[in-house]
Parts: structure tokens; C-alpha cells; sequence
């Protein structure tokens, strides 16, 4: 997935087990790919998008995260870190393959972030393993960026 490509439609679980689909949306999309449940890096970085979560309300935007954890797992972290938005279960990495999320050594999932506008096209990729923080900020700026045009 590049920028300015428009994004497939998919279809995941999140932990409450709620399909969600991006076939529909009406607002723009800030999905964000991380490696893990409850790892130190990935509970900074999620709890980042949940402290600005209200920000994000008002720049009309919707917060999706992604990693290949099961229900279970994205609902103990969810309701442990108190998020606001869904965690998709990826569970067998389909979507980060789509997206093309790479891995990092080899081994281990990267940590990306994409700003889809409401059309489905690919405004912004932000890729950095180990600042979580900067994810939150990238996604402010471009969609603040896409509301101003």
C-alpha cells in the first residue's frame, strides 16, 4: 500500500466481536498496525490514540488498531488500558499483508500507521517501530491537513 492507492475492502472482528468494514465510511480512517497486545511499545503507543481520542472525535476521524491478537486478548487489553476504539484481530495477518505492513528483522511486525481520507485513498504512511508517540502526532497533522483542504 502506498500513498495516494486506494485501500481494498476488508472485513475484521474487533474485540467485542462487532464486524467492522471499511466499506461505507464516511469519514476519514486513521488505522494504525501494531505488534502486540500488552508489550510496553504497543501499550504507549495505543494508549497515545486513546488520550487523543477526543481530538480525533473532532477532526471527524475514526480509530482503528490492528494486530493479530484473538478477542480475548484485544478485549483484556482494551478494557486494561481503557480504549475508546476498536482493535481489529488480524488473526491470520491478512490485512497486514494487504497493507504490506513489513517486518522488522524479519521476525518481528511492524508498527504502522495509514491516514485514509473519506474516499479510501491512502493519505499518509508513517512507519517507526519504536516511537508510538510520533504515530498520534503524524495522524493529527495530516488529517488536520485534509480537513483544511
Amino acid at each position: 500500500m502506498q500513498i495516494g492507492d486506494k485501500i481494498p475492502e476488508f472485513s475484521l472482528l474487533d474485540q467485542n466481536g462487532v464486524k467492522r468494514s471499511n466499506r461505507g465510511l464516511k469519514n476519514p480512517l486513521v488505522l494504525f498496525f501494531y505488534p502486540k497486545d500488552d508489550t510496553p511499545g504497543c501499550t504507549i503507543e495505543v494508549c497515545g490514540f486513546r488520550d487523543k481520542y477526543d481530538l480525533f472525535k473532532v477532526l471527524g476521524a475514526q480509530v482503528w488498531g490492528v494486530s493479530n491478537g484473538s478477542t480475548s486478548s484485544h478485549l483484556a487489553f482494551a478494557n486494561k488500558n481503557k480504549l475508546q476504539y476498536p482493535l481489529l484481530c488480524d488473526t491470520n495477518d491478512s490485512l497486514r499483508k494487504t497493507f504490506k505492513v513489513p517486518k522488522v528483522l524479519g521476525f518481528m511486525d511492524g508498527r504502522v500507521t495509514y491516514v485514509i481520507d473519506r474516499k479510501g485513498t491512502v493519505r499518509h504512511i508513517f512507519r517507526d517501530l519504536l516511537n508510538g508517540p510520533e504515530h498520534i502526532k503524524e495522524a493529527i497533522r495530516v488529517l488536520k491537513e485534509i480537513q483544511n483542504q
